[in-house]
Order: C-alpha cells, then sequence, then structure tokens
C-alpha cells in the first residue's frame, strides 16, 4: 500500500481517466522560442517519464497582441501545429498526458499592440493598452478558439484557458482594469461574460472528449478586486460552460503580496480551493507553494482540492512522482522556490532551468552519461558547488572522495537556512546529506586537506568556498561577522548592518525576526502582508499588520542608489518590502568612517554622523578561497577550481551547482 493514497489515486474527468492527482503547472520556459523541437519535446518527455498525471505546457499566445512579449509562442500556422505533434507524440510515447495552456497576455502584453477591456496601464509594462471594441473582442474569442481546436489538431490531450494572474481574461472580471459600461462591462454579470464565452465556444469547438481546463482567480489581491461571491459565480459559470477542471490562481503579477516566492508558507492559500470545491461539481486543483508529496496528499486527504498543481518541483526533479510511488520521497530533489533559474530568467528572456537542477530545459544538452574511463577525483568543500560535482561525477562511474573541513555538509547553505523565510533550505541541505552518500561518494568530513594529502589522485576540484571581505573600517575589531551572527553570536537591541547586498538583506531579516519565523505560521504571515478574506474584502485585501521588529535595525551600502537593487528580479521587492515593513532603515552612499564604543560613524552627503548602535555587522563581501587550487598547479597536479573559490559573487548558489554539475558531466 503507497503512503500517498490520496496523491497517487486516478482521477477520472469523463473525457479521460488520468492515473494520479498531480498536475505539473504550467511554467513559460521560453523553450518553444529556441525553434527546437527535439529539445522542447525532451523537457515535457523527461516529466511524462516521471509518472505526472497531466502536464500543462507554458503559456501559447493565441495571437500577436496576445502574447507576453514580442515573438511569443502560438499556434500560428501549419508549421507551428506540426512542431507541437512532436512535443505530444513524445508525450503519449512516454504513457504521459498533455494539455496547451492558451495565454492572452491582455495589457501584461510588453508590447505596444496590446489590447485589454480598457485602456488602463499596467504598473508592470510601459505600454498602455488599446480598449477593444465589439470586433475586437470577438477576434480575441474567434483566436482563442482557433489556438485551442490547434491545440486538438496537435495531439494535446486539452487545453488550459489562462483566466487569472491578472492576464487578459481577468482584466475584464474587475472594476480596476474594466472601466466600460457596454455589454462587456459594468454589472459583474456583464464583466463575467467573455470567460464564459471563451469557455463555452471553445468546448462546442473541441467537442466533449477533450479536457478543457480554466485557471480561476480565487484571490486578485488587488484593489477592487473579485469578491467571493464573484469568484463563485463565476465559477459556476465556467462550470456550465463545460469546463473539466478549474484550476486555482493566486494574485495578480503586480499585486504587492509574494505568492510562490520561498518565504511564502507552504500551500498558504489552499483554504481558498477547499472553499470553491465545496460550491462546485468538477474536480478543482490547489496551486502555490506545494512542493513535497507529504504536502499534496495531506491536501487531498483533507478534502482541500481533487488534484494539486506543482510546476517549479518538476524543474528540480523530473521523477517527483515517480520518486513518491516506490517509497524513494527522500531522493527527490527540493523546489526551494528561490525564483534564480526559472521567474527571474523568464523575466529578464533567458532560457529557465533551475538551481537545484541544472539539466532543467537543458536535457538535450547536458548529459550525465556513464563516463568510459573513471577517475579517482578529489573534491575539496562540502558546499553546494563542490556536493554537486561529487555527485554528478560519482553517478557518472568517477571513484569521488568529498573533503570538508567542517564536521557537516553543506557549506554556506548552513548560513542560509538559519534566516527566517529559507526553511526551504533545511530540505535542500537534508537531500544534498542523503544523497551524496548514496551515491557512493567517500565523504571524510572534520578534515582539512593540502597538496600532499591529494598526490594520488588523478584529478582535485576545489570547491573551498569564500572568506569574508575586510573592509578596512577602523575600530572594527568590535564589529561581528555576518557568520558569527547567523551562528547565533549575542547581538544588541540596536545594530547597524554594513552592505546591502543578499547577505546584508539576509542578516537584516534575521536581526529583525529575532529566532521567529512567520513563514511557518500561515495565518500569522497572512496578517503580516494584509492577505484577508475576499469574502469580507474585494481582492482579498486587508490591512497589513506585521509584528514589532525585535531589534532596531541600520542597512548601509556604499553605492549611492537604492539598497537592493542588484536582488533578485522576482524577489528583491519582497526583501525590500518585508524590511521597511520591520522599521529598517535602508541607507545608501554611505561611508564608513570608523566604529567606537559609542557606535559607528558614517558619512552621508557630505556630513559626519553617529549611528548610536549597541553592534555592528560587517557583510561587505566575499574573497574567494583559492589558495590550494594555486598550490595544487603549482604542484603540477591536475585541478579544477569551481564556486565560491572560483568567483566570490553573493554566494551564488544557482552559478556555484551549475559549474559543479558541467564540470563534472565533462570530466
Amino acid at each position: 500500500m503507497t503512503v500517498y493514497p490520496h496523491l497517487l489515486a486516478p482521477l477520472d474527468l469523463g473525457q479521460v481517466t488520468l492515473k494520479n492527482r498531480v498536475l505539473m503547472g504550467s511554467m513559460h520556459t521560453g523553450l518553444e522560442e529556441t525553434g527546437d523541437w527535439n529539445r522542447v519535446a525532451e523537457f515535457y518527455a523527461t516529466r511524462a517519464r516521471g509518472g505526472v498525471g497531466l502536464m500543462v505546457t507554458g503559456g501559447m499566445a493565441p495571437n500577436r497582441e496576445g502574447g507576453v512579449f514580442p515573438g511569443a509562442a502560438g499556434l500560428f500556422t501549419a508549421r507551428d501545429i506540426e512542431n507541437h505533434r512532436q512535443v505530444t507524440d513524445r508525450v503519449h510515447q512516454a504513457g504521459g498526458r498533455i494539455a496547451m495552456q492558451i495565454l492572452h497576455a491582455g495589457r501584461y502584453a510588453y508590447g505596444p499592440d496590446c489590447v485589454s477591456a480598457s485602456a488602463v496601464k499596467s504598473p508592470i509594462s510601459p505600454f498602455a493598452p488599446k480598449e477593444l471594441d465589439e470586433d475586437g473582442i470577438e477576434k480575441q474569442i474567434a483566436d482563442i478558439v482557433t489556438a485551442a481546436v490547434r491545440a486538438k489538431e496537435a495531439g494535446y490531450d486539452g487545453v488550459e484557458v489562462m483566466g487569472s494572474e491578472g492576464y487578459f481574461l481577468n482584466q475584464f472580471l474587475v472594476t480596476h482594469t474594466n472601466r466600460r459600461n457596454d455589454r462587456w462591462g459594468g454589472p459583474y454579470e456583464n464583466r463575467i461574460r467573455l470567460p464564459v464565452e471563451v469557455v463555452a465556444r471553445v468546448r462546442a469547438a473541441v467537442g466533449p472528449d477533450f479536457i478543457v481546463i480554466y485557471r480561476i482567480s480565487l484571490i486578485d489581491l488587488i484593489p477592487n478586486g473579485q469578491t467571493w461571491d464573484e469568484v463563485v459565480t463565476l465559477a459556476r459559470a465556467i462550470e456550465g460552460a463545460g469546463a473539466s477542471l478549474l484550476n486555482t490562481g493566486i494574485g495578480w503579477h503586480e499585486a504587492r503580496v509574494p505568492t510562490i516566492a520561498t518565504s511564502v508558507p507552504r500551500a498558504a492559500f489552499a483554504h481558498l480551493t477547499g472553499r470553491l470545491r465545496q460550491v462546485v461539481g468538477i474536480p478543482v486543483i490547489t496551486s502555490n507553494r506545494i512542493n513535497t508529496p507529504e504536502v499534496g496528499e495531506a491536501l487531498l486527504a483533507d478534502g482541500m482540492a481533487d488534484m494539486v498543481s506543482m510546476a517549479r518541483p518538476f524543474l528540480a526533479d523530473p521523477d517527483f512522482v515517480a520518486k513518491a510511488a516506490s517509497g524513494r520521497a527522500r531522493e527527490i530533489a527540493p523546489c526551494i522556490a528561490c525564483n534564480q533559474a526559472c521567474l527571474d530568467h523568464t523575466f529578464s528572456g533567458k532560457l529557465t532551468s533551475c538551481l537545484v537542477n541544472p539539466r532543467a530545459c537543458h536535457e538535450t544538452v547536458l548529459s550525465y552519461a556513464p563516463t568510459g574511463a573513471p577517475k579517482r577525483l578529489a573534491v575539496v568543500g562540502a558546499g553546494p558547488a563542490g556536493m554537486m560535482c561529487a555527485m554528478v561525477a560519482a553517478q557518472r562511474g568517477h571513484k569521488v572522495v568529498l573533503f570538508d573541513k567542517a564536521g557537516a555538509l553543506g557549506g554556506q547553505l548552513n548560513l542560509a537556512r538559519q534566516v527566517p523565510g529559507k526553511e526551504e533550505f533545511h530540505g535542500l541541505v537534508d537531500w544534498f546529506t542523503h544523497e551524496v552518500p548514496r551515491l557512493g561518494v567517500d565523504v571524510r568530513l572534520g578534515r582539512a586537506v593540502e597538496v600532499a594529502d591529494l598526490a594520488g589522485f588523478d584529478s582535485v576540484v576545489v570547491a573551498t568556498g569564500v572568506s569574508p571581505r575586510d573592509p578596512g573600517i577602523p575600530g572594527q575589531a568590535r564589529a561581528l561577522g555576518y557568520i558569527d551572527v547567523l551562528k547565533g553570536a549575542k547581538v544588541g537591541p540596536r545594530v547597524a548592518v554594513i552592505g546591502a547586498g543578499g547577505i546584508g538583506f539576509d542578516v537584516a531579516e534575521f536581526l529583525v525576526a529575532g529566532g521567529h519565523s512567520a513563514t511557518l505560521h500561515p495565518e500569522e504571515w497572512r496578517r503580516e502582508w494584509g492577505v484577508g478574506d475576499p469574502a469580507l474584502t474585494p481582492g482579498g485585501l486587508a490591512v497589513p499588520a506585521p509584528e514589532p521588529p525585535a531589534r532596531q535595525v541600520w542597512l548601509l551600502q556604499r553605492k549611492a542608489e537604492k539598497p537592493g537593487r542588484g536582488l533578485g528580479k522576482t524577489t528583491g521587492w519582497i526583501h525590500r518590502a518585508a524590511l521597511q515593513a520591520k522599521g529598517v532603515k535602508m541607507l545608501g552612499g554611505v561611508s564608513y568612517d570608523r566604529i567606537t564604543d559609542e557606535g559607528l560613524w558614517i558619512t552621508r552627503d557630505g556630513k559626519a554622523e553617529l549611528l548610536a548602535v549597541d553592534d555592528v555587522v560587517l557583510c561587505a563581501g566575499q574573497l574567494p578561497e583559492r589558495g590550494l587550487y594555486d598550490r595544487l598547479i603549482a604542484a603540477g597536479i591536475e585541478a579544477h577550481v569551481i564556486g565560491g573559490a572560483d568567483v566570490a559573487a553573493e554566494l551564488d548558489a544557482k552559478r556555484a551547482i551549475d559549474q559543479g554539475a558541467r564540470l563534472a558531466a565533462s570530466l
């Protein structure tokens, strides 16, 4: 008997029976835009072989004006249909099922031809949309229906009509973006006309034996969003129009509430799906921050949904379902919801990948094939770069010994997981700790090695990480290092943090939290961010009520710019907002004069001032620890350097893991 009986149970949709209750949610990867359809097909087929019940593609544009950016992929020609058939054929050969998402971006389309219900510009795009007239609305409906018909011709098992996250259909639903007074605007029964008409006409065009999913926004998290009664009205109308499934979306892209970042509690919004499930008659899918089989199983067992949607977890591990089903859940590479290689890449126009799994979206170009010439390999340093290199090399057949002077695996990850809101790093360290020895790596901890210890190896990989940079501030002997602080050093009630990069922000969050993390308490987290009940306030917004900070913190940087500017593209605003809510004073353009018993003396705007703080914490950058590499090369020993020992840039685990994997794949 499986330990996940609800998760792995089949689901009868009428049109088809899905083999389990797991949906791989839609992600825009950028693969379709490469034009390499073998690569696209292999990405999805790999996940089909991993056992997922149903997959949804990234959003395909129904027309040029609806594409998320100029040149966005869609099914516009007979050649497009042929290309997509490569994907569906490969997925079906692998035993999987796949639906194509039809995504009309509306005013979120990053181009001058964007269209919407009204000419209300989005705050995340420089282009004001054109307000559609009757003929324009009819064209959009017809193009969406045509896209669905072409998806069926291309061999897809169904389509998902994207109606959430603030995209085109969602824009018609709320007065925030729909200022019309014709039959497509005004009262809610008019505003829902467009999505209901779209679903009804899609169903009529594709016939009864085709999956039609509608992605519905449960909580808009914007001013003048939908009320809960309106959401229910729409859901029932969509069901009546012929949808097979309701997939749930949370928040608009412009919302100032995080919805999928790592600091969001797991399944933070699933209670809303559970509420919707009670009032409709078709299966409902819950989504957002579900990343383990245990969480998915609990949601289904508690009646919160009929299926669970996980998107990025299938970047981290395409074999998620197969491993869960065969009792190997500890082997599942965890999605830590960092956004670094997925959403940050997407919104920067780069190909998606995954911090934890560099092969994601690179299945045909990054191979971990067995080696024909096994080597005896030493890896020095058991941080993310060294662990990934050791794992991939061992997986390929090399004999690997992993050394570290510390008494545990993880390196700087063990510091990151002390930061409130980064609890997912516990799972990442646990995974590495399980997988490194399971793959046959000989782990030797608590041992510092030198050149003489490494003479018998065919090759040595130096992954010795970084050391904190000395900023050279007079009196800094009175200061604390960030490592000491994250390891539990005593810190006073008033603190200045020198350096406002990623580490500085992490340390500031650690200090104001005082050992407490709202991420572990969903109700508290919703209260802090102002997430209310859409049954009480339109859009589900409430007045944020953060807990008082444990300390008064000043976060300082030399650069005369807004602190945090260099943080992640899709998460930087979250860190800035969280610290602002805790009263952290963030200052740029600061010169550090000296540290005394009185506090920190600084110069800003040409004026000297004293910050009367109890402690100063140094987060002023890092330097690569590559001395061992230099000595190995001087001794004529084949050596490679990776991770922070190569480039000490903000403890970039994404680059470190990718570099470690690629080196091991090439040995």
